[in-house]
């Protein structure tokens, strides 16, 4: 979409910030669970709540992504 619109450099730098948080947040959340999952494989609440989280970190960075992606291209959809 970006492409298409023509969107302006600093548009594209809020893009691939958005994108790097999630890519980076979901990072964190895999190193957390594989970390976890090597101290032991039963379930324990302190462990399951570390994930869930980390989980949720995730689907924080992926929120705040659609709300960049909506500031950005909100405008360009609506003229289009």
């Amino acid at each position: 979409m970006g492409i298409f619109f023509s969107i302006s450099r600093m548009e594209w730098v809020g893009i691939i910030m958005a994108i790097g948080l999630v890519w980076v947040a979901e990072s964190f959340n895999t190193a957390i669970e594989f970390l976890a999952d090597e101290v032991t494989q039963e379930k324990r609440e302190l462990i399951g709540k570390a994930k869930d989280v980390a989980a949720c970190g995730v689907l924080f960075a992926s929120l705040i992504a659609l709300l960049v992606g909506i500031a950005i291209f909100w405008p360009y959809l609506v003229s289009f």
